[in-house]
């Protein structure tokens, strides 16, 4: 089974990327997906014992700890030592599913893989990439983004540029959505002929 690590950066069309994954039958464990599913769930409890008040109605309420973190950037590791270790149990199961199934292909849908040592659990990357004015434009579009929310969440992400030298495979998702789609397909088909081989 040959386990990709898709990743890039905010803006970037990872998601939709995923999605094309998904549309040629790839399973992708969304990482993103996996902690808003342990928010309403496993991390509720630890969660509200280590940033109390941010639950409510039995779920981690992601406006007020974003709104934590924005005021004391230094706790991202407190929460990472609680949502990082269940959202690997969550993956480990996935890769587990996947290998008793005999799957060919599986995707790791991790946006920080570069930032956490994602890349030593994956074969190859695969980093989904676009021009910074196309990200920019895409990110400020978002509903409550502001330039400065964005200039924090690029703080905490390796540069694209730095994502792309390490990658194995660059998915440039900037020349619109039938041209990335092309890519992937590309991609899929390249990979499955190598396990034949």
């Amino acid at each position: 089974m040959i386990v990709l690590g898709l990743t890039g950066s905010i803006g970037m069309g990872k998601s939709t990327t995923a999605q094309m994954f998904v549309d040629l039958g790839i399973p992708v464990n969304d990482a993103d997906a996996v902690v808003h599913d342990l928010y309403q769930g496993d991390a509720v409890a630890p969660m509200e014992k280590a940033f109390p008040g941010v639950v409510s109605q039995g779920r981690v309420d992601r406006a007020k700890l974003s709104g934590l973190l924005a005021a004391d950037s230094s706790r991202f590791k407190e929460l990472e030592a609680i949502v990082h270790p269940l959202v690997r149990r969550r993956e480990k199961q996935f890769l587990e599913r996947h290998r008793a199934f005999e799957t060919p292909i599986v995707v790791l849908d991790i946006p920080l893989l570069y930032e956490t040592g994602g890349e030593d659990r994956v074969d190859a990357v695969v980093v989904v990439t676009a021009d910074p004015d196309i990200q920019r434009e895409r990110v400020l579009k978002r509903p409550g983004m502001t330039p400065e929310k964005f200039d924090l969440i690029l703080s905490r992400q390796m540069p694209d540029a730095q994502k792309r030298a390490k990658a194995d495979y660059i998915i440039d998702t900037g020349e619109g959505l039938d041209s990335a789609r092309a890519q992937v397909a590309a991609l899929v088909d390249r990979l499955l002929k190598t396990r034949m081989s």
